[in-house]
């Protein structure tokens, strides 16, 4: 994995890699744009991904809400939001494989960190490769107080969910009860140290 090149690494123009495995492409990371648009919209059409996701693209002018939004955050730094696309060979941007974010905890020192993989992307380590990336960067943010560690949230019935994470690195640590009424099912909580490097990913 490579980290941006410059030296605010919240920066809007910066780009994590990811090598390729043996069986799926690179990825690449950045922040989303709005010509994103099709391709989140045409994603957020798949049953599996408005089964757990909060905020659904459904139209253009969604989308365009949601990815200005994204972007304000991750301007002012309270919320990190990366578009994952796959890498073609000579390493230009592909199509669109999913997307991950990563919320800081200032006062707590620990980030939330989610993800969703479109359907084209699923049982190739889109998601473990992706997350592992930008839970390695998130030891390069500037902070005052660094983070110490990362969460994962999911619901129990979410067993891919659970896969990822573990592959991830993040430990299942705890049950949360229903949080109602966003969160009508009780949830697992994985947690991940900061600049913990996973020794491998392993096969999907």
């Amino acid at each position: 994995m490579a980290f941006p090149d410059q030296g605010d690494p919240a920066g809007l123009d910066g780009t994590l890699t990811v090598r390729p495995s043996a069986t799926a492409p690179g990825l690449l990371l950045r922040a989303w744009t709005e010509q994103d648009i099709p391709a989140l919209v045409a994603a957020h059409r798949d049953s599996a991904i408005r089964q757990w996701l909060r905020h659904l693209a459904t139209t253009a002018q969604e989308a365009e809400r949601i990815i200005a939004a994204r972007r304000a955050e991750h301007r002012a730094g309270t919320a990190f939001h990366f578009a994952v696309l796959e890498a073609a060979p000579d390493g230009t941007a592909g199509d669109l494989a999913g997307g991950v974010n990563l919320r800081p905890n200032r006062e707590a020192a620990s980030g939330e960190v989610g993800y969703w993989v479109a359907a084209p992307g699923r049982g190739r380590g889109t998601a473990p490769r992706a997350l592992t990336a930008v839970c390695e960067w998130a030891s390069c943010l500037p902070s005052l107080r660094p983070l110490d560690r990362l969460e994962l949230i999911h619901s129990v019935s979410n067993h891919a969910s659970c896969r990822v994470a573990d592959k991830a690195g993040f430990a299942l640590t705890a049950v949360l009860p229903p949080l109602l009424p966003d969160f009508p099912h009780n949830g697992h909580l994985h947690i991940r140290l900061v600049g913990q490097r996973a020794a491998s990913i392993r096969p999907s």
